[in-house]
């Protein structure tokens, strides 16, 4: 007798169940029966549809649909509930149809039309765990859609659940749990930060000359950089905030969106070398202005500027300054126009990240330190430039360049001790030159410097994961997506060290929702092709296998075990060898 395989997938499983259906069937059968039909009819199908839901089996007063995207599964819940209580209308509360619903991302086995297994099931337990009205989540789905829905979720603890092995921990959302200005419920990042928490827009450019747009984006990164670098403040990073760029946003969306209580907008008008900066505060819970203001200042005075703007914000919150954050502040003074502007333009073309735009860059912050040799940063972003030639193979790299990023790394603190980005440089040269203690070190005191780096927290991260130390890295990971929830590459170290310690499914979830946010990784797709082979799914760690390959026909499996610099050479081959138990010959 010959086994068949069992067909699995990752899916986001909806449960949705009547509250009190026995109790309504009891009262008048026939009403309750033709009622469901007609919720079902009008409500439950198009609302379901809309979202791309397939209902995979019906009970007498509920059902469960998968959803291949989370996001799309709990915008479908929220749809639903209110829809539900759209229909309910007049209807007395003893009488009307009231839904409770869960919603989980995991694992199920696949019998033609139907699912089964923990994905399902703990969907249906996590279900009965939701207020009437209300929905609950499981912490997967939690972080898939923390910054990708317009609604915040509250902590619900662990529960223990019937025949489900662990605790399962829950967020929970309910029509009435969100009064209006109550940080801890409206948004995701105030339910895990007490801090203040802001976000930066872009600023508009309003200056005659619409080249001039790098400057404006220049000017928001360094506000940005300037408020992160204050410990008690929580601030969404550049990438996430950019991501409204050339929009004129709801600002009340923008708060719930990005989890923060305040947005800070402005606009910027450059005429030779001086600056106007009109910038304001806006209360995200209700759409009101905090301050506003407008700062007209020589260009050689524009870091002046942006500790103004800073200082401003942080003696609106109340936020005080640690010892030390008051020493590095005062401590900044004028710089030249030029040298500052060859800063801002270097970083804009920086983000293209290709080999031309680093040899491009690289010209810029050479001239910029020509003409000061005091701009710590450039040193920094020079040293970063040398170590990311090495590690993508571009321009001609070689082993050298470490040796160039360590010696810039050196010289951008030596210029200015507290400058984060040095030390971040100087973590990923030594690391690659298999330095760990030292790495490690110069991480941490980047994070010191700028708590708020979604960069400082991977680059710690990454020191911890490489000396085998996984579980410590990850909560690094956590952080990062946290303060910058569209840094998909945080996402990747996160799968890496889940996979690592063998944590498959949340590893895999990790990977996919990496993919969702940046298509084209080869990267995810090889450790994707590992898992498979490593859990027995040989045809999909094949299919990830040649997906890394179409995407990068160039890529090489020696090459990511001779430069990843794990203090344990053998952990590499431990997750790489989930491509031989798939047949995978490389």
């Amino acid at each position: 007798m010959t086994s068949q395989r069992i067909q699995r997938r990752l899916a986001a499983i909806l449960a949705a169940d009547v509250v009190g259906y026995s109790r309504l069937m009891a009262q008048d059968e026939a009403s309750t029966h033709a009622a469901m039909m007609g919720r079902w009819r009008d409500v439950l199908e198009p609302v379901f549809g809309r979202h791309e839901g397939r209902v995979f089996k019906r009970t007498g007063d509920g059902a469960f649909v998968e959803f291949a995207s989370a996001v799309n599964a709990v915008e479908c819940a929220i749809a639903l509930q209110d829809a539900m209580r759209q229909a309910n209308g007049d209807t007395p509360p003893e009488r009307a149809i009231t839904l409770r619903i869960g919603v989980n991302l995991g694992d199920v086995m696949v019998d033609q039309d139907d699912l089964y297994g923990d994905g399902v099931n703990v969907a249906a337990r996590i279900e009965g765990l939701a207020e009437p009205g209300g929905i609950a989540i499981s912490d997967a789905v939690h972080e898939y859609v923390t910054g990708r829905i317009a609604v915040g979720f509250r902590d619900g603890g662990r529960h223990t659940v019937k025949n489900i092995d662990r605790p399962v921990h829950i967020w929970t959302w309910s029509p009435n749990g969100q009064a209006e200005g109550d940080d801890a419920t409206s948004s995701n990042a105030a339910a895990v930060s007490e801090k203040p928490s802001i976000a930066v827009l872009p600023f508009d450019n309003m200056s005659r000359d619409p080249e001039q747009g790098y400057f404006a984006d220049g000017i928001t990164e360094d506000i940005i950089t300037d408020l992160s670098k204050v410990s008690g403040l929580f601030v969404i990073a550049r990438n996430s905030s950019f991501a409204y760029k050339g929009t004129t946003p709801d600002i009340r969306k923008v708060s719930r969106d990005l989890g923060v209580r305040y947005v800070l907008e402005g606009s910027v008008r450059r005429a030779a070398n001086r600056v106007r900066i009109n910038a304001q505060m806006i209360d995200g819970t209700t759409g009101g202005h905090v301050w506003a203001e407008r700062y007209d200042r020589d260009l050689e005075d524009i870091f002046a500027v942006q500790d103004e703007v800073t200082r401003t914000i942080v003696d609106t919150l109340k936020v005080k300054l640690t010892a030390g954050e008051k020493e590095r502040r005062a401590s900044r003074g004028k710089v030249d126009p030029e040298a500052y502007d060859l800063l801002v333009r270097s970083r804009q073309t920086l983000l293209q990240l290709n080999p031309a735009a680093a040899r491009d860059a690289r010209a810029m912050l050479e001239r910029a330190i020509e003409i000061d040799p005091a701009l710590a940063p450039a040193y920094a972003r020079l040293a970063i430039i040398a170590f990311a030639d090495y590690v993508n193979q571009w321009n001609d790299a070689t082993e050298d360049n470490l040796d160039q990023a360590l010696e810039l790394a050196e010289k951008a603190i030596e210029t200015s001790p507290a400058e984060p980005e040095g030390h971040s440089a100087l973590s990923l040269a030594l690391s690659w030159r298999r330095r760990w203690d030292k790495a490690e070190q110069a991480a941490e005191r980047a994070v010191v410097l700028d708590p708020n780096s979604a960069d400082a927290h991977t680059g710690l991260g990454n020191m911890l994961e490489f000396q085998g130390r996984f579980e410590e890295a990850i909560p690094h990971y956590q952080k990062a997506q946290l303060l910058d929830p569209q840094f998909d590459l945080a996402l990747h170290f996160l799968g890496r060290a889940l996979l690592s310690l063998g944590h498959y499914k949340e590893a895999e979830a990790a990977f996919k929702r990496r993919l969702t946010l940046s298509p084209h990784s080869d990267m995810s797709r090889f450790y994707l092709a590992c898992l498979c082979g490593l859990t027995g799914r040989t045809e999909e760690a094949k299919r990830y296998w040649q997906e890394t390959l179409q995407v990068n026909p160039d890529f090489s499996v020696k090459r990511m075990k001779a430069i990843l610099p794990y203090r344990d050479p053998d952990q590499f081959d431990r997750v790489a060898d989930g491509l031989r138990k798939a047949g995978i010959a490389v």
